[in-house]
């Protein structure tokens, strides 16, 4: 097989791994990533199922494991604090994962350990991005942000959710590609103390509002504002400076109580605010010609699905898998890539009706109660322990 010339936008998770296994098979690619250098930052995410086995397959498992986060479980407390239910990290080895997975890590290290993995055999290009990209039947030709340009035989759009690439093969007239749930999240790092406890632990304020802490080190705790809300104006959110952001969570989340004054203050000091909307991405196609999609740029299945890495990482071992199978036929490639892929990906976006959401994001005091009377009695009867021991990890068949 004649190796192939391939550039991959994007050096978060996706766009690494399908490098790794492109390299190995010996194409000479191409990582362009916006950031000057290495973008090792984030909050905590997890591999679940499928996701782990790639990982396994790269030979990463065991330093993977020496960076998890250590969380012991996922727990519900109300505004003093007082612990109402406490569901466990299932551990066994066997069956589904809880709310915390066996395999946290935290985004940074994660990146890290897929770039040190192949950056000896695939050329990386920071603070570059791709302004256009014209496409023929044995090339497409990208334009980069500093001028030049360069001739491919594949282009992959690793590039997130908010994908330029994507941006470029759908037609004016496609739907639109984001699927909302009126769902946002804001997270950021705070000083840790002594009584946050490794716990995912999660409080309730009517409005939709959900805040949650996690630790994840000795010396930082990690603060996340969730909520529910389908206006425009929050989902416009992300459009304007930071500071503004910071002041529309302060605003919304200054009554909610629990821990939330410290939270606020930590947040107008800490260097790591993210805002964002949670929502899926969905479109007919991943592909066009020699341009394809992977990752979140194709179908970013939204935070609280906990597939999104997972999803990821599958996603780019079937691509690499496919290009491999069809030596000399990307159009046949790139073909049976979305055919093989698109039966899980349809699984793993599934959330549940939409008075799922509504009944774990109550808008009322008297709502919340009864979230936590049922938790609380689920987890006095261990249910959702019993039900991780005896369900299934895997979503979705490859």
């Amino acid at each position: 097989m004649a190796p192939l010339k391939i550039l991959i936008c994007g050096g978060g998770c996706a766009g690494p791994v399908l490098a790794f296994w492109l390299a190995r098979c010996g194409h000479h690619v191409i990582v362009v990533e916006r950031f000057p250098a290495l973008r090792a930052t984030g909050a905590q995410i997890d591999l679940r199922a499928q996701g782990i086995e790639v990982a396994r397959r790269m030979g990463l498992l065991d330093e993977i494991r020496s960076k998890r986060v250590h969380e012991e479980g996922f727990r519900v407390v109300n505004a003093n604090g007082k612990v109402k239910a406490t569901v466990r990290a299932n551990t066994s080895g066997q069956g589904a994962q809880s709310v915390t997975s066996e395999y946290e890590i935290m985004r940074g290290d994660l990146v890290r350990i897929f770039y040190e993995a192949m950056k000896d055999n695939v050329e990386y290009r920071f603070g570059t991005t791709v302004d256009r990209f014209e496409e023929s039947d044995d090339h497409v030709v990208a334009y980069f942000s500093d001028g030049t340009s360069d001739s491919f035989d594949l282009l992959v759009g690793a590039d997130g959710q908010g994908s330029r690439v994507r941006h470029g093969i759908l037609s004016a007239n496609a739907p639109d590609p984001y699927w909302r749930r009126g769902m946002h999240m804001a997270y950021w790092f705070i000083p840790r103390m002594e009584t946050d406890e490794s716990f995912f632990t999660a409080y309730h304020a009517p409005g939709g509002r959900v805040i949650v802490r996690r630790s994840h080190s000795p010396t930082q705790a990690q603060v996340y504002f969730m909520l529910r809300d389908g206006s425009k104006e929050v989902s416009d959110l992300s459009k304007v400076p930071v500071e503004k952001q910071k002041e529309f969570w302060a605003g919304r989340y200054c009554d909610a109580g629990w821990e939330v004054k410290r939270f606020i203050e930590g947040m107008w000091e800490t260097e790591n605010f993210y805002s964002h909307e949670n929502l899926q991405v969905r479109t007919d196609t991943w592909f066009r010609g020699r341009v394809v999609l992977l990752g979140d740029a194709a179908h970013c299945p939204a935070v609280f699905t906990g597939m999104g890495t997972t999803g990821s990482l599958v996603g780019a071992y079937v691509l690499a898998g496919e290009i491999n199978r069809h030596p000399g036929d990307v159009a046949k490639a790139l073909k049976s890539y979305e055919e093989t892929l698109r039966p899980f990906v349809n699984e793993i976006q599934k959330t549940g009706p939409s008075f799922l959401i509504r009944w774990l994001m109550p808008e009322t005091r008297w709502g919340i109660s009864v979230l936590r009377a049922v938790a609380t009695v689920l987890c006095f009867f261990r249910i959702p322990d019993l039900l991780s021991r005896l369900g299934g990890e895997n979503r979705g068949e490859l």
